[in-house]
């Protein structure tokens, strides 16, 4: 057992994961979002995306939905009782493109991608 950001005890023998993989958006702006909700109440955590106005709010939904749906499923949990003891976003491939400049010069673009991980367990 560990504790997490909020001083809740978590059982991470029974974490349960889920990850969004080639999202198209940058990793940076995805971890500002992700440390919001570590350490969470699933709970607390959907209502704190649903009115932060970030764009990576949406996946990062999708993820969290689809890890507590893995453990009710596959572990038989409670939602009600389900932490986010691990939320992470690792840097995935990047697109990159060229932009035409002045004189006959072309300037780099680098369209990133991320893989978003959350993982839950239930409180201790």
């Amino acid at each position: 057992m560990a504790k997490s950001k909020t001083n809740i005890e978590v059982d991470t023998s029974q974490e349960v994961k889920a990850i969004a993989r080639y999202i198209r958006m940058s990793p940076f702006k995805v971890r500002r979002v992700l440390n919001q909700i570590r350490g969470r109440s699933y709970r607390e955590a959907l209502i704190l995306l649903e009115f932060m106005p970030y764009r990576a709010c949406e996946p990062i939904v999708k993820v969290l939905r689809s890890a507590v749906a893995n453990a009710e499923h596959n572990q038989g949990l409670d939602p009600n009782d389900l932490v986010i003891s691990q939320a992470f976003a690792d840097g995935g491939p990047t697109l990159k493109r060229y932009r035409p400049r002045a004189q006959g010069r072309a300037y780099q673009i680098r369209k990133r991608t991320c893989h978003i991980t959350v993982a839950v367990a239930p409180m201790a």
